[in-house]
């Protein structure tokens, strides 16, 4: 009964997405989306890179904002997850699974996830979808 538990324990504290595929679509000649999946593995993704010459087609055809647009578009556990969003904040869309299309950190600002040594300042991360932009995390 104890290894029970203790298994049970385990499953319960698992991170949300430990069983999500997050899948990359890049453009070719970007490096720094190369490094940003390097950055989500440490974190504990399984993620697939997927070139793609026709990435701001891709995303805005998932309804990512024009304003938002950056260099790759990745898609986990039926959400968009564009540009350079933390990994914290894609954990927290995983765990509370809000009615929207997807999530999108505009441009490439330089204190996100492997665009700087680490992060300082604020980021905003926006939701998009069916009902429009929205705030999802300022921080």
């Amino acid at each position: 009964m104890k290894h029970l538990l203790v298994v049970a324990s385990l499953f319960a504290t698992a991170p949300a997405h430990a069983t999500e595929l997050i899948k990359i679509y890049r453009d070719p000649s970007c490096g720094c989306c190369t490094s940003y999946a390097e950055y989500l593995t440490d974190h504990g993704y399984d993620v697939t890179i997927i070139d793609d010459e026709n990435v701001p087609e891709r995303a805005e055809a998932a309804g990512v904002p024009e304003g938002g647009l950056s260099c790759h578009h990745s898609a986990v556990g039926g959400y968009g997850v564009h540009g350079h969003v933390p990994a914290e904040i894609i954990d927290r869309l995983l765990a509370r699974r809000p009615d929207v299309a997807g999530i999108v950190l505009p441009g490439m600002p330089e204190n996100s996830p492997d665009m700087a040594p680490e992060k300082y300042g604020t980021l905003k991360v926006f939701s998009y979808g069916p009902k429009g932009v929205a705030l999802f995390s300022d921080e």
